[in-house]
């Protein structure tokens, strides 16, 4: 079993293919510093009735959606030691 980070934000439509571009590299650094996997989910159906939906949660603003990007990593302690400069403790 792996360790994930996760993360919501919230991103004008109009900037999905600047915010795009971004995530592709961001993906490449985190799987240069140990990431096992990378994924980048834009919203699309985001009117749930259970739980708090991501749009609530983040405020998104009219002609904003939401992002959710995950990061895997190996253990808990890799991803520690690779997001802070100490891939030897691994």
């Amino acid at each position: 079993m792996g360790y994930v980070d996760g993360y919501i934000l919230s991103v004008p439509k109009k900037n999905l293919p600047a915010y795009r571009r971004l995530a592709l590299k961001a993906g490449k650094l985190w799987r240069e510093h140990g990431a096992l996997d990378y994924k980048e989910c834009v919203g699309d159906d985001l009117n749930t009735k259970m739980g708090v939906p991501f749009p609530k949660s983040v405020k998104t603003k009219s002609g904003e959606t939401v992002i959710f990007a995950y990061v895997v990593f190996k253990s808990r302690t890799q991803r520690w030691c690779r997001k802070f400069g100490q891939v030897d403790k691994w």
